[in-house]
């Protein structure tokens, strides 16, 4: 039998409780299946303002838990179409990342990319991923460009094979088998370049399982999906899902600072409470509408913010949520007690995105000490955080929502989740150990 809109918040209710249960006798949590993918966004930038490094995933304890390391980003390039370092100096140019597994890095390879050498020596079964694009318009312009012809796909996916799955780093450093499989991350692909889009997949799927004949090695495709309609609808989902091994789908951004009123940016589900009720700005929807476009679930791979989004000069009306504001939230200082008031990276202290609007899981977490009130919907399965002394908003995702999210990707079989990024979690990695235990790792 179909079920209808309005018996959703009663699942979302009983998951509530079924969560709250799960939380306190964390045991029933083992009889999990232990397939479940669990990925982690590491941006190569993390390593400045953030003070974020490859050695902060094994020292506390997130390295044990990830199935899937996604490196963010290498660009794109066109005329001639191939890939390219985003940051030479991340990369493999730093001497001044601390070490990993306590070794000196000998170079000559140095940066994150030595980093990740060493990790991938502590940890043999975790999938490291060069993730290839993201959400400049540059990339999105080289993506369209490069895939518009066989000869510019042929190259495109020569040049990221060589460069990250061969390892010819630069002249005199190689790193072979340094990351072990490829995210496509087009994000913004147009109607026309809807054929290009899964003929560019089926290049890199060819190109690598030419290689695993060679070396013996499988080599795992991916690529990342949007949640906008208006963006997936460019994809033909059933068509590029027979291509990867799965797909990356973002479950954030419904709302955000670009919105003039309050909404929640990651729900599981719909409401009726809601303004924009109808329009498909939940993960459920999102997920049902990858189903019905052909995407088997176990290709499903669910995306969770460690970011909230937020606003301010909010009333104090229904916790701030649903309501209009006068623009983003001003960026708090990481430890919740008060404002940051530069943006220039200069001042310590601050919360890491730097940026009107948004902030870090380890940070709003802190927020409560400091006149913030939590609220969470269960029949939206969203957790948001309110000051009506500051008349400021933020709706995000925390250890409750993340288990009924997790719960849900077993209800429904799915492949697994993702974290965007790992340097947002609190410090002891409390998201991503949460999701964990209830992935079955």
């Amino acid at each position: 039998m179909t079920k209808s809109r309005s018996q959703r918040p009663c699942r979302a209710l009983v998951a509530s409780f079924l969560a709250l249960a799960l939380l306190s006798f964390p045991s029933f949590a083992q009889n999990f299946p232990q397939s479940k993918i669990l990925g982690g966004y590491f941006e190569e930038w993390s390593i400045y303002y953030a003070n974020y490094n490859i050695a902060n995933l094994q020292q506390n304890g997130v390295a044990d838990k990830l199935t899937h390391l996604i490196y963010a980003f290498a660009n794109v390039t066109a005329g001639p179409a191939g890939c390219a370092f985003a940051d030479t100096w991340a990369d493999y140019q730093s001497p001044y990342l601390p070490s990993v597994s306590g070794v000196a890095y000998a170079g000559p390879l140095y940066g994150n990319f030595a980093a990740i050498q060493q990790i991938e020596q502590l940890h043999p079964n975790l999938h490291v991923l060069i993730s290839i694009g993201g959400a400049s318009a540059t990339n999105t312009a080289n993506f369209s460009a490069d895939a518009s012809t066989e000869a510019g796909r042929q190259a495109l996916a020569a040049s990221c094979i060589s460069m990250f799955i061969e390892g010819n780093i630069a002249s005199g450093i190689t790193a072979p088998g340094l990351f072990d499989g490829i995210n496509i991350d087009w994000e913004f692909p147009t109607a026309s370049d809807t054929q290009n889009f899964t003929a560019l997949l089926a290049e890199f799927r060819r190109q690598l399982d030419e290689l695993s004949a060679t070396t013996g090695k499988k080599y795992s495709l991916s690529f990342d999906g949007p949640a906008g309609a208006q963006n997936y609808v460019n994809i033909n989902l059933a068509e590029a899902a027979k291509i990867v091994d799965f797909i990356t789908i973002d479950g954030y951004n419904y709302a955000g600072s670009w919105d003039t009123q309050t909404n929640d940016a990651s729900s599981l589900f719909d409401s009726k409470q809601d303004p924009a009720f109808g329009q498909d700005l939940d993960i459920n929807d999102t997920v049902n509408a990858y189903l019905k476009a052909g995407v088997p679930p176990y290709k499903y791979t669910m995306g969770l913010p460690l970011y909230g989004a937020g606003w301010t000069g909010v009333p104090d009306v229904n916790y701030g949520l649903y309501q209009n504001s006068t623009g983003p939230s001003p960026v708090p200082m990481a430890n919740g007690n008060g404002l940051c008031t530069d943006l220039s990276g200069a001042t310590p202290g601050c919360d890491v995105l730097l940026t009107p609007g948004v902030a870090t899981y380890g940070t709003l977490v802190n927020l409560e000490a400091y006149g913030y009130a939590a609220h969470f919907d269960p029949v939206r399965v969203a957790v948001s955080l309110y000051n009506p002394a500051l008349g400021t908003f933020y709706t995000f995702d925390n250890p409750l929502t993340a288990t009924l999210k997790m719960l849900y990707i077993q209800a429904r079989g799915l492949g697994g989740a993702y974290v965007w990024a790992v340097k947002d979690d609190d410090p002891n990695g409390t998201m991503v150990k949460t999701m964990a235990q209830f992935l079955g790792h």
